[in-house]
């Protein structure tokens, strides 16, 4: 396909969103992969390692913003992101030999679930983290490790679902969640771009090129949320934007308005 100019504005436009989102909330991916199927026409399985290009490098990004204006301390969150990091690998090995198909189709109904979760009791939500918490380890350990399991084998909405146990078991705000979470991504995306590279399932030049929107909305989020006092709130709110409208997809709801 023969691209214009048009289409790399609208790529770099739309990434720049997709790391915004992915920063605060998650499910970005689901602007980066259509912009990469439907704008530039790259097949499925090439477009889904080509979006890991992006996604590694706004972490990155998010994680030092964050670092640098102290919302992420690496030692009190070396737990969850050492456990995370081994259930992923787990998962990842599982995933190439087992189908999780059916696993998936369950998935819209644990958003359905975390719908309800975001939404009663929101308070939980905007809390400071409470950093005399100390969790328990023989819960601590298999939780984390499940849910880096779960990133392995299924991946999708991990995002929403960490943000869940690191808000409401760690008791983390949700801006230090997500620092946590940026850094947890960045390591599982960096083995699953080694796994796509050997495949040759890695468009570069398409992958750099929204990279450098992602990167870009990535660091400006982490920057800004890391310094405004409600932003809270507002990733809250994104939250709950970011798993209806998963929703209203998984279960093609908006058929129902066309």
């Amino acid at each position: 396909m023969q691209l214009e100019w048009y289409h790399y504005l609208i790529a770099v436009l739309g990434s720049a969103l997709a790391g915004s989102i992915n920063t605060l909330a998650g499910n970005g991916s689901a602007i980066t992969l259509t912009i990469l199927t439907e704008l530039i026409g790259l097949p499925g399985n090439l477009a889904n390692g080509t979006n890991r290009v992006g996604v590694f490098t706004q972490s990155l990004a998010g994680t030092y913003a964050f670092y640098r204006n102290g919302k992420l301390t690496v030692r009190r969150s070396s737990l969850p992101i050492a456990l995370n990091v081994i259930g992923a690998l787990i998962g990842v090995i599982v995933a190439v030999n087992v189908s999780n198909e059916e696993f998936k189709s369950v998935f819209r109904f644990l958003m359905v679930a975390m719908l309800f979760v975001i939404l009663v009791k929101p308070k939980r939500w905007l809390r400071e983290t409470d950093t005399s918490r100390q969790a328990n380890p023989w819960i601590a350990i298999p939780l984390y490790l499940a849910l880096g399991f779960y990133s392995g084998f299924i991946q999708m909405g991990m995002g929403v679902f960490f943000l869940a146990v690191m808000v409401l078991y760690a008791h983390y705000s949700l801006i230090d969640a997500n620092a946590v979470k940026l850094v947890v991504v960045a390591l599982n995306t960096l083995l699953v771009i080694i796994i796509f590279q050997f495949q040759g399932l890695i468009s570069w030049h398409i992958g750099l090129l929204m990279a450098v929107g992602q990167t870009a909305g990535g660091y400006l989020t982490a920057h800004y949320a890391s310094r405004y006092p409600h932003a809270n709130v507002w990733a809250h709110r994104l939250l709950i934007i970011v798993v209806i409208l998963a929703i209203v997809k998984m279960f093609n709801l908006h058929q129902l308005f066309l």
